[in-house]
């Protein structure tokens, strides 16, 4: 085998932990240098990476790709700047704060064709829901009907402190953070969405973004999805069913560091209209799962498309482009948020940086 990747790491808090734990568990690839302005627990557990000044110092180190795992307003800034340096980069979502953000990146991209660009949806690779699209695909429950996605979390104490709840960084609020991981399973299960209604608000902390976020979707093939992504969630909960005209499937819970969502399940069942059956009432198989194997394949997946020059297919800029487009469609569509204090970034201010 050819001599390991060299990557650097911008971003060495939460994200960049994990993706750092994932690559040193591998022989194709090592972490030489990163960079953060805190970052005294990655260098605790990882002495030997070379801790640089600023993010142009890991662009400009020699490596062969770098990882960004930075607050949103970093990130555009990041990522073009490693590209133009001719450096393959896996991004962790959202890829900015607005859409001027990744239509930036993109533009970056298509100027340097021979490198990688895969952006952190890890919700595609997680095992509830790579099962339930191995049965979507497989046609045994029939066509999707419609989907109903709920993905929501607490704050606690310091939540309003926290740099996620900052508009300037992050651009927006729970829907941004968090739903548009729900927005892109959509995507994934039904293609396109070009009808939006929504509501959205701020209805409990006080950050200057959205706390909740309520859509209704119309996919180009007229299936509707439904959405609710809030941080009012007092227990944690995702939960993203999918009913065919066979039968359904349910994922519910998703396997986390904390395991804060409780169990990763996935039932499945066919309907039942025969004579004598109690309706409504179908036979469920419930599959659990004990592992995430997600930040594995999703690394593992990164390093082939480089070192073999395989096309990325899961995390491509086009579905990042998509799902921001989702995200902010259903900021645009309530007049009445955009009027208020808590609307995104890029629909109430000019951009400062």
């Amino acid at each position: 085998m050819s001599e390991a990747l060299k990557i650097g790491v911008i971003g060495l808090g939460k994200m960049g932990l994990i993706r750092a734990r994932e690559l040193a568990k591998r022989s194709d690839a090592r972490v030489v240098c990163g960079f953060d302005p805190h970052p005294a627990a990655f260098a605790a557990e990882f002495p030997d990476v070379a801790l640089l000044p600023d993010a142009e110092a890991v662009i400009a180190a020699d490596i062969d790709a770098i990882f960004v795992a930075t607050p949103n307003a970093y990130t555009p800034a990041a990522v073009i700047g490693a590209l133009n340096a001719g450096r393959h980069v896996f991004c962790e979502k959202p890829p900015g704060r607005t859409l001027q953000d990744i239509r930036d990146i993109i533009a970056a991209e298509q100027r340097n064709p021979g490198l990688k660009l895969k952006f952190g949806f890890n919700h595609r690779y997680h095992a509830g829901i790579m099962e339930a699209k191995r049965i979507v695909d497989s046609g045994r429950l029939g066509r999707v009907l419609w989907l109903r996605g709920i993905y929501g979390k607490s704050g606690g104490h310091g939540f309003e402190d926290e740099w996620r709840s900052s508009k300037e960084v992050v651009g927006a609020g729970i829907l941004l953070d968090q739903g548009i991981h729900m927005l892109d399973l959509f995507r994934h299960f039904c293609g396109d969405f070009p009808d939006v209604k929504s509501m959205v608000t701020a209805a409990y902390w006080d950050t200057g973004v959205e706390d909740n976020a309520f859509a209704l979707l119309r996919s180009t093939e007229g299936r509707i999805a439904m959405l609710h992504s809030s941080s009012t969630q007092w227990k944690h909960r995702f939960n993203l069913e999918v009913f065919m005209s066979d039968g359904y499937l349910i994922v519910n819970g998703i396997l986390s560091s904390t395991r804060s969502y409780g169990d990763e399940t996935i039932s499945v069942a066919r309907r039942r209209f025969e004579p004598g059956f109690p309706a409504g009432k179908p036979n469920e198989e419930i599959i659990y799962f004990d592992h995430d194997p997600s930040w594995e394949l999703e690394v593992e997946g990164f390093l082939e498309n480089v070192l073999e020059d395989t096309p990325v297919d899961m995390g491509t800029s086009e579905q990042a482009l998509k799902a921001m487009e989702l995200v902010f469609a259903i900021y645009e569509n309530d007049a009445e948020f955009l009027k208020g204090p808590s609307a995104p970034w890029g629909l109430t201010q000019p951009q400062k940086d």
